[in-house]
């Protein structure tokens, strides 16, 4: 089984991901991860700050090869990134699709207000975020919108986070 988990930066994606890795053991591959081991190795010209597009072209043309391996060799994997485009089921035959589950995070914009100091608090929970000035309710806002509207528009199923924060999937 293949898991997606994408959502906009500090929904939790990575959090979720441990969460699953430890109550399933499947491991998981962080998107952001494998972007700085490229970018570091000199395996691409794109760096951190290039254009969101042009990095989710270059991983996802990667990560679904990865994928499809993975379920050839029935193997579990979760998968989790900002990376993950919203039609990504068209880069997988109907076989493959039957082996992935996709999970999108949307916190809404109550939620944002309510618990954006809670948000700041467990940026870091499980990777540390070096510089997180970028981080504020104006752009929490801005990204979760823009997520919602993509997710109404490809008539994709998201989980919103609306009252607290409590994600479980059974798998």
């Amino acid at each position: 089984m293949i898991i997606l988990i994408t959502g906009a930066s500090h929904t939790g994606k990575t959090a979720l991901a441990q969460k699953l890795l430890e109550k399933y053991k499947y491991p998981y591959l962080s998107m952001d991860h494998l972007k700085m081991g490229l970018i570091r190795s000199g395996n691409t010209k794109l760096t951190p700050m290039s254009d969101n597009k042009a990095m989710m072209d270059y991983l996802w043309s990667i990560v679904c090869e990865m994928i499809k391996t993975a379920i050839e060799n029935e193997q579990n994997l979760i998968v989790e990134g900002c990376y993950i485009p919203f039609d990504w089921s068209k880069a997988f035959e109907a076989e493959y699709l039957d082996n992935i589950k996709y999970y999108c995070l949307v916190m809404s914009d109550k939620y944002i207000k309510n618990h954006f100091s809670d948000i700041k608090k467990y940026a870091s929970v499980i990777e540390n975020r070096i510089d997180d000035e970028d981080c504020t309710m104006e752009t929490v806002l801005r990204d979760n919108a823009e997520i919602l509207e993509q997710c109404q528009i490809y008539k994709i199923d998201y989980l919103l986070i609306d009252e607290e924060y409590q994600i479980d999937i059974e798998l």
